[in-house]
C-alpha cells in the first residue's frame, strides 16, 4: 500500500500548548499510595515519594498533572489533606467505595510535581460543596500571607504560595453518578458564581468549566449550550472526556473510535462559537480535553468487585495491563489532538500511575513502562511547536462509527527552534505494510531523517514487571532522502516517528 503526504510551510492549524500533553492523578486505586508515595519504598525521597517513579515522569515530559480527581474531587473535604499527618482524618470515599487516609495533600502533591517537573492543575469540588471551599483552597494556595488561609499554609510549613494558574470547576457534574450531581442549569449557575468569586481574587487565573462526561450523554451537547451560556464571560475552558474501548476485539472498528474524537471536538467548537456569538463576547473560550485512555480491559471486573470488597485503603483497581494494540490507539487520539490544537489547547491522560497508566508500580518493587508510555513520551516530547495542515492521499476503509477511515493517521509538527519536523504516523491496515512518501514544501532542504518504530507481531503483547521491554521502540535505519521528498516504509499494524532535521 502506498500513501502520499504533503507538508506545506504554510499550511498550519495552530502553535501547541505543551499542556496538551497533561496528565492526571486521582485519589483512586494504587495511583497515589504506592503509585507515587510509599515512604518504605528503597527509593522514596524525603517526602515519601518513589523516586523511580518520579524519574519515569520526568521522562514523559508532561507538563501539568490534574489533581486530585475525578470523581474523587466531588465529595473531598480539601482541609482534610493539610496539617500534621497524624492528625488527619480518615474519610470514606464514595466515589470509588474506598477509605482515604489523608496522608497525601496539596501540600505532598505540590512537592512531588516540583519533583517530577510539572504543574498542578487543581480541581475544585462542585459536587457536594461550593463556592466558599473553593475559595478558600484558591487563597490557602495562592496568596502570600497576611489573611486566614494563607497564614495557615504558612503554619503548615509553606511559606511562599504556589501560583497555581490552572483551576477546574468541578468534575463531570453531567454524570448521575458524580456525588452532587447537577442539571446544566444548576451546575452553570454554581459554577458562574464560583468564578467570579475566584477571579474577584485574581482575574488573571485560568478556569475550566465541566463539559459533557462523553459524547454518548443524552444530555449532550445541550448541556455545553446550557453551561456556556451561564459562564462563557467568566472561563477559559470547557472540559471534555472520552475512554477509548475494545470489547468486541475487533482492531479495524477500535482504530477507528479517534474519527468519534474528532467529531466530539468539532461539535463543541460549534457550540463555543454559537454562544459566542449568541452572548456578543469578546473572549474565546477553548477546549480542556482532560481525561481521556484506553480503558476496558479491567473496567466491568472491577465495577462488580467494588460492590463485594467494604471499604479498603489503595486497593488494585482499575490496573489495566495495556498491549501493543493500545500503543497503535493512544498514537491515534494524540495525533487527533495535534490535528485539534487549534481548539483542543489542553488535555489530560488519565491516569499516571498504576490506574489506567502508563507507568504501573509493584510495592517495594520495581516501577515499569507499560506500552502507551512511549507514544505518549514521543508526542510529549517532540510534538511541541506548530501543528500542520497535512494533505494525506490513502487507501481507507468503512467503520461503524466512520466511513473513509485512512489506513494512515499521520500529524505533523514543525519546531522552528529546533530545526525540525516530526510526523506521527499510524498504519491502521492489519494486512500490508506501507510506503509512505513525505513531500515537504516551502521548509528548505532535509540534512537528516530519522526512524523510530513500534512494532509487534502480537497485538496482545504487554510489558510487565518481568518483561517490561517486551514492547519498545527500535530505531530504524531504512527512511531515504529524495530532493524535497522523505520515503518510509512501517509494517501493517505498527506506530512509527519520523523525524527530519532541516
Amino acid at each position: 500500500m502506498e500513501a502520499r503526504v504533503t507538508a506545506h510551510a504554510r499550511y498550519t492549524i495552530s502553535d501547541i500548548d505543551k499542556r496538551l500533553y497533561g496528565s492526571f492523578l486521582e485519589h483512586l486505586g494504587r495511583a497515589v499510595y504506592t503509585g507515587i508515595y510509599e515512604p518504605d519504598h528503597p527509593s522514596a525521597d524525603e517526602n515519601g515519594m518513589r523516586r523511580d517513579v518520579i524519574d519515569l515522569v520526568r521522562d514523559l515530559d508532561t507538563p501539568i498533572c490534574r489533581y486530585p480527581g475525578g470523581n474523587f474531587v466531588s465529595a473531598y473535604n480539601w482541609e482534610d489533606g493539610i496539617g500534621p499527618r497524624d492528625e488527619r482524618p480518615t474519610r470514606l470515599d464514595l466515589a470509588w467505595h474506598t477509605s482515604e487516609s489523608n496522608h497525601v495533600g496539596i501540600h505532598e502533591f505540590a512537592d512531588w510535581a516540583d519533583s517530577a517537573n510539572t504543574e498542578m492543575m487543581l480541581a475544585v469540588n462542585l459536587g457536594s460543596r461550593g463556592l466558599d471551599a473553593a475559595r478558600n483552597l484558591v487563597e490557602y494556595v495562592n496568596h502570600s500571607g497576611g489573611s486566614y488561609w494563607s497564614d495557615l499554609r504558612r503554619k503548615n510549613g509553606r511559606a511562599e504560595p504556589w501560583d497555581v494558574k490552572l483551576w477546574c470547576l468541578g468534575n463531570e457534574m453531567d454524570g448521575p453518578w458524580q456525588v452532587g450531581h447537577k442539571s446544566a442549569d444548576e451546575y452553570g449557575h454554581l459554577a458562574n458564581e464560583t468564578a467570579k468569586a475566584i477571579r474577584a481574587f485574581d482575574d488573571k487565573l485560568e478556569l475550566v468549566v465541566c463539559g459533557s462526561s462523553h459524547s454518548n450523554m443524552p444530555t449532550f451537547p445541550q448541556w455545553e449550550a446550557t453551561v456556556l451560556e451561564h459562564t462563557y464571560e467568566q472561563v477559559d475552558y470547557i472540559s471534555l472526556h472520552m475512554y477509548f474501548e475494545n470489547y468486541e476485539k475487533n482492531t479495524a472498528e477500535y482504530l477507528a473510535l479517534p474519527e468519534k474524537l474528532d467529531r466530539y471536538i468539532g461539535t463543541v467548537g460549534g457550540v463555543i462559537d454559537y454562544v459566542k456569538g449568541k452572548k456578543r463576547a469578546k473572549n474565546d473560550v477553548r477546549i480542556s480535553f482532560d481525561e481521556w485512555n484506553v480503558w476496558y480491559h479491567e473496567r466491568k471486573q472491577d465495577a462488580e468487585r467494588m460492590k463485594t470488597w467494604g471499604w479498603p485503603h489503595a486497593p488494585v483497581l482499575l490496573e489495566d495491563i495495556y498491549n501493543f494494540e493500545d500503543v497503535l490507539q493512544v498514537g491515534c487520539i494524540l495525533n487527533t489532538f495535534i490535528r485539534r490544537s487549534d481548539l483542543v489547547r489542553i488535555a489530560c491522560i488519565a491516569q499516571l500511575v498504576n490506574v489506567i497508566a502508563p507507568i504501573m508500580t509493584a510495592p517495594g518493587g520495581p516501577a515499569w513502562k507499560q506500552t502507551i508510555y512511549y507514544p505518549f513520551q514521543f508526542a510529549s516530547r517532540y510534538g511541541r511547536g506548530t501543528a500542520l495542515q497535512l494533505d494525506v492521499a490513502c487507501g481507507s476503509y468503512n467503520a461503524d462509527v466512520a466511513a473513509n477511515v485512512s489506513y494512515l493517521d499521520i500529524a505533523g509538527v514543525h519546531d522552528g527552534d529546533a530545526g525540525t519536523l516530526t510526523f506521527f504516523a499510524v498504519n491502521r491496515n492489519g494486512e500490508e505494510p506501507m510506503d509512505i512518501s513525505l513531500s515537504l514544501e516551502g521548509f528548505g532542504s532535509a540534512k537528516s531523517v530519522e526512524h523510530t518504530l513500534i512494532k509487534h507481531d502480537d497485538l496482545e503483547a504487554t510489558n510487565t514487571r518481568l518483561n517490561p521491554d517486551n514492547v519498545k521502540p527500535e530505531a530504524q535505519t531504512g527512511a531515504k532522502i529524495a530532493g524535497n521528498s522523505i520515503h518510509v516504509s512501517v509494517p501493517a499494524y505498527s506506530y512509527s516517528m519520523i523525524t527530519v532535521q532541516l
